[in-house]
């Protein structure tokens, strides 16, 4: 005998279909705290910045385990982020796990296992694809179990998914040392917000940041632009060692 949805989230077989109350929808609208969030590099090449900006922008609160799991061939194009930096951008205090998958089917089922499990406090996944279905239960797991979750996608990535944001990624120079001039400075990203459930009227903004590694903190360099992203790049050049900055 068939049950009907009532029967079915009574009986706690699946999850409420309502989202989650809204919080304030400021930046980063709940990226690393509430639910599924979809984080893009904004051309090849930008996964470094795509890691900074997910570390630096979704810091934990209080401490907790961070699980990172990587679809395998990522982790063979890309590298492992530096512990050093991963320690100062995640929080010295936070606890981290590591796991390697070797399909994106794998990665979106142990993702999915580490909310249900409870013992992590975030969920952090690379991988190359999540189709809508995929992103739903994932979200609903989210929402049920009060574990955010991050996806780290490559530049191609497009097309409707149950995700509350998605975010598109590019380096930008650095700021100026103010030590030595011809040294590198504080690292900054360019952020647009290309989709976010919570706030439809935020989506196409962008956001240039910048990481205070002394404050250990994310700052708006240029502050808020209104209206579309700029372009996006599709050209492939050579890709650098990945660092988190």
């Amino acid at each position: 005998m068939l049950m009907d949805l009532t029967t079915l989230i009574s009986k706690g077989l699946i999850g409420p279909l309502n989202s989650p109350q809204a919080g304030p929808a400021v930046f980063p609208y709940e990226l690393g705290t509430r639910g599924l969030h979809e984080v893009v590099e904004g051309a090849y090449g930008d996964m470094a910045a795509a890691t900074g900006f997910v570390l630096s922008a979704s810091r934990p609160a209080q401490q907790g385990t961070l699980l990172w799991i990587s679809q395998a061939s990522w982790r063979r194009d890309a590298g492992s982020p530096p512990e050093t930096a991963l320690r100062e951008l995640a929080g010295r205090n936070t606890r981290r796990l590591n796991l390697v998958a070797r399909q994106a089917s794998d990665v979106l089922w142990a993702t999915e296992e580490a909310i249900i499990s409870g013992a992590v406090s975030h969920v952090i996944a690379e991988v190359n694809t999540a189709d809508f279905t995929a992103t739903r239960r994932l979200v609903l797991a989210s929402a049920r179990y009060g574990v955010p979750v991050t996806l780290i996608l490559p530049y191609g990535r497009e097309g409707a998914t149950a995700a509350a944001t998605r975010w598109r990624i590019a380096a930008r120079p650095s700021a100026p040392n103010s030590y030595d001039p011809r040294a590198i400075g504080r690292a900054r990203w360019r952020a647009s917000l290309e989709r976010c459930r919570l706030s439809p009227s935020s989506a196409g903004r962008t956001f240039d940041l910048e990481w205070n590694d002394e404050t250990l903190s994310l700052s708006v360099v240029s502050g808020m632009v209104a209206g579309p992203a700029a372009p996006r790049t599709t050209s492939v050049h050579a890709q650098p060692d990945r660092k988190a900055g």
